[in-house]
């Protein structure tokens, strides 16, 4: 056989490399450059992007028939597990004690949804479909695992920009939410002093809150169960304090080993045929605008907490009622102190934190629940 022969072979890469592989490739490198220059969630951006880029390369049968990508996709992502082992890692690290000792959070939890539902109505507006339409509004509670749950449910088509508009959104708070609390809060509001002086929360407590928050959303929301029980079985793991291997174990080695192949399996649904078209650009934005939303609901939300309680309540940690935990309330404290170095007000955020994580689970099991009826 002469070279003329194997030569097709030998570049069908090159021959198959088309304009958009290009931009999808500069897409991935851009999110690799976040997560090693910036260092913005590069747990979640580093194996999203190398994914991305891998996906732009013709012809390598990665995610076609049995191979890697179809694989891990098939095993972790079309089946939900990867989404419910990272949320048994996240509750091993949640410490639900600042909610709990302060139960007014969970109002702040529960505003930091508006922009779910808010984007879903404004999604079906540009004539979306039900069921894409409230996979999209899921971006808006900034939280990776739900979001992949509940659009693979009702439109796995969406997956590929969801899946990463929610993580990259999420990777983005620093940037994202400061411009919001500056502009919907006064100078004066951002100073205001909370006391914490924290109701004692037994062990018991602590341990029984896991079991009841199961129950209770299980037989209310049964769409939820999943994703719920999941966080509260990491949760009970961190709490009953007899299980400490379980429980390092969930928030290490099984919460990196999902992460790093959900990442990279949503990363590898980033092909140029796929991803480059209209809909996607209005994914990104609208899920933009939801997390915008969400963000703003909090903080008026807070204000109006801040105006009943008589000035008493900084209304800064309503931007902590969404669900990034625990990077929300760390921002939302680090913002008061840049106005009062003085001024501490982590635990009260960690409080509006923990109560968004529980609230983004619910709103997305509510979605979920009433799509289904609908349709």
């Amino acid at each position: 056989m002469d070279l003329s022969e194997l030569w097709p072979e030998l570049t069908k890469g090159i021959s198959n490399f088309t304009a958009g592989n290009a931009l999808m490739i500069l897409v991935g490198l851009t999110l690799v450059a976040l997560a090693v220059l910036k260092e913005y969630e590069p747990v979640l951006l580093l194996p999203i992007g190398f994914g991305c880029i891998l996906a732009n390369i013709p012809m390598t049968g990665m995610a076609e028939g049995d191979g890697l990508f179809r694989v891990l996709y098939d095993a972790g992502i079309g089946n939900e597990l990867f989404p419910l082992l990272i949320f048994i890692g996240v509750g091993a690290m949640i410490d639900f004690s600042p909610l709990l000792s302060q139960p007014q959070m969970v109002l702040l939890g529960a505003a930091g949804q508006f922009g779910i539902f808010g984007t879903l109505i404004l999604a079906t507006l540009l004539g979306f479909p039900l069921n894409e339409a409230a996979s999209i509004g899921v971006i808006g509670a900034i939280d990776g695992p739900t979001s992949i749950y509940v659009s693979q449910k009702l439109a796995p088509e969406l997956l590929a920009p969801i899946a990463v508009a929610a993580y990259s959104y999420m990777s983005l708070i620093p940037i994202i939410q400061p411009p919001i609390m500056r502009l919907l809060t006064t100078r004066k509001e951002r100073r205001i002093r909370m006391e914490y002086a924290p109701r004692p929360v037994s062990r018991r407590a602590l341990v029984m809150f896991p079991i009841v928050v199961t129950l209770t959303v299980g037989l209310l929301v049964p769409e939820a169960t999943p994703l719920i029980s999941m966080l509260m079985l990491g949760n009970l793991l961190r709490e009953s304090q007899v299980v400490d291997r379980l429980r390092k174990a969930s928030e290490n080695e099984i919460i990196n080993i999902a992460t790093l192949f959900l990442g990279l399996t949503i990363g590898s649904t980033m092909n140029a045929k796929g991803f480059l078209d209209l809909d996607t650009i209005q994914i990104l934005i609208l899920g933009l605008l939801a997390f915008v939303f969400d963000t703003a609901a909090g903080l008026m939300f807070g204000k109006l907490m801040c105006r009943i309680s008589g000035g008493k309540i900084n209304p800064l940690i309503g931007a902590a009622g969404i669900s990034a935990f625990p990077m929300a309330g760390r921002l939302v404290a680090k913002m008061a102190q840049e106005e009062d170095f003085e001024n501490f007000i982590l635990m009260h955020a960690m409080g509006a934190n923990t109560a968004g994580q529980l609230g983004s689970v619910m709103a997305g099991g509510v979605l979920l629940a009433l799509v289904t009826a609908i349709l």
